[in-house]
Order: C-alpha cells, then sequence, then structure tokens
C-alpha cells in the first residue's frame, strides 16, 4: 500500500515569486507617472522614458509570472482559491495591455496620447486590483489560522 506524500510549496519559488512580483508594478506606476507628465508639458524625455519603464516592467514581469504559473495551476497540496486564480488572470491581463503599450510608446512621439496614457492606467488598475484580491485572500488565510 503506497503511503501519500503530502507535497509542499517550494520555499525557494515563493522567495522569488515575492522578490519579483513589485518590481513590474514600480516599473508601471513610474510609466503612468511619465505619460501624465509628458501629456501636460510636451517634453520628449518623458515619453522616451516612460517607454524604457515599460519594456523593463515587461522583462521582469516574466520571472514571477512564470512562477505564479506553477504556484496556481500545478499546486503541489491542496488546489488553491478562486481568488489567486483571478489574480493570475488580471496580472496575465496587465501583461498583455503593457505589450500593446509598449508598442504604442514605439510610434512617434505625439502619436503616443492619449492610447498611451489610458494603456497605462488599465495597467495599473489591473496590476492592483490584482494586488488587492491576493492581499485580502492572503488576509483572510491569516485571520483564519489565528482563530
Amino acid at each position: 500500500m503506497p503511503i501519500p506524500i503530502e507535497r509542499r510549496r517550494s520555499r525557494l519559488a515563493v522567495a522569488v515569486y515575492k522578490l519579483f512580483d513589485p518590481i513590474p508594478f514600480g516599473m508601471f506606476v513610474g510609466a503612468l507617472i511619465f505619460d501624465v507628465v509628458y501629456a501636460k508639458t510636451g517634453e520628449l524625455l518623458w515619453m522616451k522614458a516612460a517607454a524604457w519603464l515599460i519594456a523593463i516592467g515587461l522583462i521582469f514581469a516574466i520571472i514571477p509570472r512564470l512562477v505564479n504559473l506553477a504556484l496556481v495551476w500545478f499546486p503541489a497540496r491542496k488546489p488553491d482559491s478562486a481568488a489567486l486564480k483571478i489574480d493570475f488572470f488580471l496580472n496575465f491581463l496587465a501583461i498583455v495591455a503593457a505589450i500593446f503599450n509598449a508598442f504604442v510608446h514605439s510610434r512617434d512621439a505625439y502619436g503616443v496620447m492619449p492610447a498611451g496614457m489610458w494603456l497605462s492606467i488599465a495597467t495599473v488598475v489591473l496590476l492592483c486590483v490584482g494586488s488587492v484580491v491576493r492581499t485580502s485572500y492572503e488576509f483572510d488565510l491569516e485571520e483564519r489560522g489565528h482563530d
């Protein structure tokens, strides 16, 4: 009779996820701020800086999303909640919006606005909502653990 072995999440995977997950959010928020400044001033520097922040944010978004893919869709123990899957999809949609935003920001400087700013807003809002969903789920787990 085989003995069931309880598998746990990899601590390294969770550590890598928690280390790299906030970086894209910071880059995309910075790009949104630079888009707003560019819309107000018309100075090309801000548009170019926003394009670089979006590109760097996309590069850093790959690692935590791959780790999250493995942790959420191939769980080691009990199936994860719907909240983590919602967070995954919201982050995925944010990355898709950021990819389109990178293409928009590759245009001529005056062709970037207003689409670039709206895509930056959509990216940041999707990331914020996903973070709130994930944090509320983790908070509920902690609350249940202390009861």
